[in-house]
């Protein structure tokens, strides 16, 4: 009886024990995270309050320079500053200049939607990228093989002789590459295409009397004879017409798209009215000498008010 009084005993031991141990819950790793965020909707950023931007009125400026000069329509300058009269400014004043046309900022971001949770074991390989491929495996017998290798060598008896000996191979000479062109051979800077440029044409057949050259010359002089056609450079609208900028005489300006104008003086007659729409090639003046010292068409390209030379954006042989 002894033996199965113990064994009752050891028994009894054991099921008081495992009743006194804790259960704990098995670990389990949650690799669901972020997989099921709502989507976000971006929003737009709020616009920046840019400084309104002003000009301080100097000696010899009209209203209608200003407006050129700062590549603004001059009625919009009026307007801002309530002018009735542009012949009333006075020196020292400061004019508030209309707000540039500027595109609103976008905030460009991630959004986060949903996404299908798939399983796999723990310490595979991560989001289907493609595994890299194994390194390539020695032969058996230990060695790495690297030939034959393909060799382009000139025509000569010793190379031949030697290539049917079986000797070693035969020093190749490099082969030639093109020298790399000179910083002197370049075109200059100023000459680079700009990424905003927009078709522009000649607006009169000529040669070329005086080129760009600030301050001096703010755009080009094409020589020619009076009643000569006048072209616009590209498609635009009529922001100003007449004769209100003193050494240009007779003067049209077209506004154009990426913030450009075009300038047209000396004209003897003026075709076309402020605010009417021109298309690239269309005569809107005749070549005169007003405000000049002989017919010819002085021509200006300003990108946001600003001269640039014209020769950066008109072709390269002129009509």
């Amino acid at each position: 009886m002894r033996p199965i009084v113990f064994a009752a005993a050891v028994g009894a031991a054991l099921i008081g024990a495992g009743c006194a141990i804790t259960q704990r819950p098995a670990p389990v790793d949650d690799r669901r995270a972020a997989t099921t965020a709502q989507p976000r909707l971006l929003q737009p950023a709020p616009a920046q309050s840019a400084a309104p931007r002003s000009y301080v009125v100097k000696r010899g400026d009209t209203l209608y320079s200003i407006a050129m000069e700062q590549g603004v329509d001059y009625r919009e300058l009026a307007q801002a500053n309530r002018i009735d009269d542009p012949g009333k400014l006075r020196v020292g004043q400061e004019l508030r200049l209309p707000p540039s046309e500027e595109r609103a900022p976008v905030q460009v971001g991630t959004a986060r939607g949903a996404a299908e949770i798939e399983s796999r074991p723990l310490g595979a390989s991560t989001s289907g990228a493609a595994a890299p491929s194994a390194p390539p495996q020695a032969p058996a017998d230990g060695s790495m093989k690297t030939s034959p290798k393909a060799l382009r060598l000139p025509y000569s008896e010793q190379n031949l002789a030697s290539l049917s000996r079986g000797d070693a191979r035969p020093e190749a000479k490099p082969e030639a590459r093109p020298e790399a062109r000179p910083e002197s051979a370049r075109p200059p800077p100023s000459m680079e295409r700009d990424p905003d440029a927009i078709d522009f044409a000649w607006p009169a057949r000529g040669r070329v009397l005086q080129a760009f050259a600030e301050p001096n010359s703010k755009g080009v002089d094409i020589a020619g004879k009076p009643g000569d056609p006048v072209l616009a450079a590209a498609n635009g609208r009529v922001m100003y017409t007449g004769t209100g900028i003193r050494g240009y005489g007779k003067l049209i300006v077209i506004k154009h798209e990426n913030n450009f104008n075009s300038v047209y003086a000396h004209n003897r007659e003026i075709l076309v009215k402020e605010g009417q729409n021109v298309t690239r090639g269309q005569r809107i003046a005749e070549l005169g000498d007003t405000d000049a010292d002989s017919p010819k068409l002085h021509f200006e390209i300003r990108k946001s008010g600003k001269p640039v030379d014209p020769a950066r954006y008109l072709p390269s042989v002129s009509p």
